[in-house]
């Protein structure tokens, strides 16, 4: 591994006989069976580390090490159905795997060769047990560019990647000229996943043109929207694709160095990506003249420490240089004024983990996948209420329905649908009526939201939209900087009214109120974060208009979620007169005689909880 390559020559038979040990692998032609197990974030906290170890230690006891591999690699995807043990050469997939399922691993799978069919996945339609990945419906309609090689690859494992088209792409560009690399870029019609969904080959000509002998390459891996992990699997999953990407940039333009800032709760995606640096340094595809092209580039990696205004691009540049991290007023922009004065550019993970893909293939394939002016695919991280929760790489035009229903499998529990938040804080909820329209950068703003970098929450009829828009503000209001007033005051007033609401003390005034500070904020604050704060609000304004007159006119919450406007209540010919609600409540606010008189609730006493309804075995108690 430590060889150090020199040449293009050498570069091509290392990739070449990776490639050929990758492949025997896949499909048995080394004579061994290979275990992979998921290494992602999701998994590991489900004990698929603990999985490992136990998988090791009795591949050791049964003395079958010379004939059985285990391999970490990153997220499946399917996050709600982890831990997943992969055999090879078989391409058979185990879900929800416990350590206690080793053992017939082991012994049943490996030495037996026989399927343990109570771990694969079962298909909830057909009831069809489904042994390989590609035939489960989660599956079917996703193409992954952006999250090549994750489930595949070892992330810590150099060899492995050069084997899944690591560096062909680097390699082919060092014999083009810098605009050909942009005009390919161009041509692709590639544009930013990190939620402007700006065209990323027109930010890197930018850049290019700017007469400056030092330029930078600046990798946004904070993502901050709640419940987004996109890029963070992807970092965890492969993150010499992304490493290259960020290359490919910097010999584009004219820039020796890239800066990855990743936040710090991501410690996982942090360590695998300073690996990866690390190895690429070592074997001289990191450094100085790399493959004697001339072409020289170091990664540096910097913390970010969770502010979500970080997440835009000047103030991700302050932060890098050690100062607040607060927006700075554009234009300059950064490509012609960056970091520390600089040119640069500034392109999320996702969006640089497309690039090696578009260089190998070329931008008119790419440019074939997706819509008119939305190219290629986008990454989502699905959650919510839907039954299939985790990530998603779709083609651009994909509707909604098929996102939630065909390949999210639909909403728990035989609820009705409400709603979908995308774009996170800053985008707003989509509806029923969109349902069938494609999801794109255009289409998505258009009615309301926008695509942000792939956070998508699904909301049923259970959900008060109302305290849906409270949650994101109250984020928001946390998240703001300060430094303009209209999002500094604007946000923690729309927070004090829809407070105010969800307490059922709103009125009519509350709501033109609302509307009011919520123009006056879009229109007059600084950076994005301001402008777009108010999406959440409008949305839910324009599309749940009877949800708020119900706080306001009735001052009931329909959804029965909003605390200060609902009760709950024992219904007498229901109740079995048990006492277990009574027992189970925290502040003996439940009166009755047992197996005597039915019980009831003091509402003067009642701070709420739920307590009751949980413990109820005979669906005695409602809310109202």
């Amino acid at each position: 591994m430590a060889d150090i390559i020199k040449s293009m020559e050498q570069l091509q038979a290392r990739i070449k006989n990776c490639t050929k040990c990758l492949d025997d692998k896949i499909n048995g032609r080394d004579g061994k069976r290979h275990i992979v197990v998921c290494g992602g974030t999701g998994c590991l906290s489900s004990d698929s580390h603990e999985i490992i170890n136990e998988l090791n230690r009795l591949i050791k006891e049964r003395g079958i090490e010379d004939k059985v591999t285990v391999n970490v690699v990153g997220c499946f995807g399917f996050c709600s159905q982890g831990p997943f043990v992969k055999i090879y050469p078989e391409d058979r997939l185990y879900h929800a795997v416990k350590v206690s399922d080793c053992t017939r691993i082991i012994d049943q799978d490996i030495i037996g060769g026989q399927c343990i069919v109570e771990l694969l996945y079962e298909d909830p339609t057909t009831h069809q047990k489904v042994e390989k990945q590609d035939d489960i419906n989660f599956y079917k309609k996703q193409i992954r560019i952006a999250l090549h090689g994750c489930s595949l690859i070892n992330p810590e494992i150099l060899d492995e990647a050069l084997g899944y088209d690591a560096f062909k792409a680097l390699a082919k560009v060092l014999t083009m000229q810098p605009q050909e690399v942009i005009d390919e870029i161009l041509t692709s019609g590639l544009r930013g996943r990190g939620g402007g969904g700006f065209p990323t080959g027109r930010k890197w000509q930018f850049a290019k043109d700017q007469n400056s002998e030092e330029k930078y390459v600046v990798c946004n891996g904070d993502e901050g929207d709640p419940g987004a992990f996109m890029d963070r699997s992807i970092l965890e999953g492969n993150p010499i694709a992304v490493i290259e990407g960020m290359m490919i940039a910097g010999y584009a333009i004219g820039a020796k160095n890239g800066y990855f800032y990743v936040r710090a709760e991501y410690p996982i995606a942090v360590a695998r990506l300073r690996t990866a640096i690390q190895q690429l340094e070592a074997v001289g595809l990191l450094g100085d003249d790399i493959l004697g092209s001339g072409f020289s580039f170091r990664c540096h990696v910097r913390l970010g420490a969770g502010a979500f205004v970080c997440g835009e691009e000047t103030a991700l540049l302050n932060s890098i240089e050690g100062q607040r991290g607060m927006p700075r007023p554009r234009p300059p922009f950064p490509a012609v004024k960056g970091l520390w004065g600089k040119p640069t550019i500034i392109n999320n993970v996702e969006t640089l983990a497309d690039v090696p893909y578009i260089i190998r293939v070329g931008g008119k394939e790419f440019a074939k996948i997706g819509t008119e002016k939305s190219k290629g695919t986008k990454v989502f991280a699905l959650g919510g209420k839907v039954n299939n929760v985790g990530l998603v790489e779709v083609p651009m035009g994909t509707t909604l329905r098929e996102l939630i229903f065909d390949i999210g499998g639909g909403i728990p529990n035989n609820k009705k649908f409400k709603a979908i938040q995308t774009g996170g804080p800053s985008g707003g909820c989509l509806t029923e009526k969109d349902l069938d329209v494609p999801i794109d950068y255009d289409t998505l703003i258009a009615r309301g939201s926008m695509m942000g970098s792939g956070g998508a929450i699904v909301m049923d009829e259970d959900n008060c939209m109302v305290d849906v828009a409270k949650f994101y503000m109250e984020f928001i209001c946390d998240e703001s900087c300060g430094k303009c007033t209209p999002c500094r005051i604007g946000t923690k007033r729309m927070l004090e009214v829809l407070t105010k609401i969800t307490k059922g003390k709103g009125t009519l005034q509350d709501i033109e109120d609302l509307k009011e500070l919520a123009n006056a904020t879009k229109n007059n604050s600084v950076c994005g974060l301001g402008q777009t704060a108010a999406n959440p609000v409008a949305s839910t304004m324009n599309n749940f208009r009877e949800e708020y007159l119900a706080h306001v006119v009735e001052h009931k919450c329909p959804a029965h979620v909003c605390k200060a406007m609902m009760s709950y209540e024992i219904q007498a010919d229901k109740c079995k007169k048990c006492s277990l609600c009574a027992r189970n409540c925290p502040v003996n606010a439940i009166n009755g005689v047992i197996g005597k008189e039915p019980y009831h609730i003091d509402q003067s006493k009642c701070i709420k909880c739920g307590a009751c309804v949980s413990n109820c075995r005979f669906g005695a108690i409602i809310k109202k």
